[in-house]
């Protein structure tokens, strides 16, 4: 009796849920898989690298749950492909190789990097045994190094993955047998390359594939057999040909820092804005185009650097006391190009012990070091004339002396200058610019602070400024 009376109260109140509206949340869709497919195609160079550097980095900050190596390449430079290992090992989460439809040479090194290895159903892997960059056999001594070195990297990533060090080992050294269960798969004197039939082949007790997962048709129909059908989002890199330009642009890093200073320095030192700002700007921009798309950095560095530069500009146009704005400035914009040019990894900690940053330091080291030279030998050899006298004289009758040092006929444009009038540009507080005549020159208030747009009267000079005092004193 209490039974069919419960039922009755529970019928009564879904009832009364009916009647007011109240309904049950339908069950929210299950999760998508967050994939990155990144492409290792053709020869593998530092094009390759760059976009694998990349896209594990962004796979970090999206929390992807697998990366696939989509891989069809014959090989190409060990350096590159133990660079590509390395990052590979940084990343945390799950990796995974297509062979798609061959892994040859240094991309059967790669593979070996990931946790997993399928195979398309015509999929080739093998014969990674080091050669020359010109595809010649290498001298014994050096080849036996070589040999030695690949086998304990290979061992090393290999551990708890089957026989997946014992198969590499004998695709690197043809005097390796490759012997499981008194079976001898390959024998001495030969390179092991395997089919993706070979490649699943089980053996031992448990019985073990040799190398390979899995064989899917298809990368759609591996993430299935993997997710299900829709469960599942793909995330696909391209490699472009910004990654080959990337190659030039960070080899000439230093020449394009020393080049954007310079002329950026020219700019600081002319009225207005042209094309020497113009071409400083696009030099350093080249700068972090090209380590952001070698996967080095974000956007971040490049905003950092628009910071100090405006710091910098907002001291030199309405302050110009040479103090905190500048300095701030000057230090966000050089930490910006350092920073483009450090490999930093989302899911590492910060540290400056390590070499991440010894490399962008020596490459902005000589880039100011050409800037320098360059500014000396421009100051040295330039030929007077119009643009001497806007860099010079013009702008700023400048520097170390607006008439100490320099040629006669500056020091007597300086002096005439006395007595003349003309308009504050910034404020004086004490130092600042003038403009007399439609040229700006550096000037220090003889007392208090001259607010700009102040009528003043030169009243004497230095060997570094003009003295002003306001007109109607």
């Amino acid at each position: 009796m209490s039974g069919k009376f419960s039922r009755i109260l529970l019928g009564a109140f879904a009832a009364a849920l009916a009647i007011a509206g109240v309904h049950a949340a339908p069950p929210a869709p299950p999760k998508q898989a967050v994939v990155f497919v990144i492409p290792v195609r053709e020869e593998i160079a530092d094009p390759t690298f760059y976009i694998l550097r990349r896209g594990l980095k962004d796979a970090i900050a999206q929390k992807a749950d697998l990366v696939v190596l989509d891989m069809q390449t014959l090989g190409g430079s060990a350096a590159t492909a133990l660079d590509m290992m390395e990052a590979l090992g940084k990343y945390p989460a799950a990796t995974l190789t297509y062979v798609n439809n061959q892994a040859m040479s240094a991309g059967a090194f790669i593979a070996a990097a990931t946790q997993e290895i399928w195979f398309a159903p015509d999929g080739v892997i093998g014969a990674a045994a080091p050669v020359t960059s010109e595809g010649q056999d290498i001298p014994d001594t050096m080849r036996l190094k070589l040999t030695s070195f690949l086998r304990a990297k290979i061992r090393a990533i290999s551990e708890g993955k089957g026989y997946r060090g014992d198969v590499l080992s004998a695709m690197i050294d043809k005097d390796f047998e490759l012997k499981i269960d008194d079976k001898v798969i390959k024998p001495k004197g030969e390179l092991l390359s395997l089919t993706a039939a070979e490649a699943t082949k089980t053996y031992g007790t448990p019985p073990q594939p040799l190398l390979a997962v899995g064989v899917a048709k298809t990368l759609d129909d591996l993430l299935a057999k993997k997710f299900g059908l829709g469960g599942y989002a793909v995330t696909r890199l391209e490699v472009t040909w910004s990654e080959q330009l990337a190659v030039w642009l960070n080899a000439l890093s230093p020449v394009l820092i020393g080049l954007g200073l310079l002329a950026l320095f020219i700019e600081f030192k002319t009225p207005g804005f042209g094309v020497f700002g113009a071409a400083g700007i696009a030099l350093i921009t080249l700068v972090f185009l090209g380590h952001f798309v070698a996967g080095f950095s974000g956007h971040e560095p490049l905003l950092f650097f628009a910071l100090g530069a405006v710091l910098l500009a907002l001291e030199l146009v309405f302050f110009h006391s040479a103090g905190f704005l500048g300095v701030v400035g000057l230090l966000l914009m050089a930490g910006s190009i350092v920073w483009s040019m450090a490999d930093l990894w989302p899911n590492e900690p910060l540290t400056f012990s390590g070499g991440a940053f010894l490399a962008p330091l020596l490459n902005l080291g000589l880039g100011t070091v050409i800037a320098v030279v360059l500014a000396v030998a421009l100051i040295r050899f330039l030929p007077r004339g119009w643009f001497w006298d806007r860099l010079v004289i013009g702008a700023t009758v400048s520097s170390s002396a607006q008439a100490a040092g320099g040629a006669p006929e500056a020091a007597a444009t300086v002096g005439a200058l006395v007595g003349r009038r003309g308009m504050a540009m910034t404020a004086l507080r004490p130092a600042g610019q003038i403009e007399i005549d439609g040229r700006r020159y550096e000037a220090q208030a003889a007392l208090g602070v001259i607010d700009p747009g102040t009528a003043v009267v030169v009243t004497a000079r230095s060997d570094f400024n003009l003295i002003v005092e306001r007109a109607d004193a």
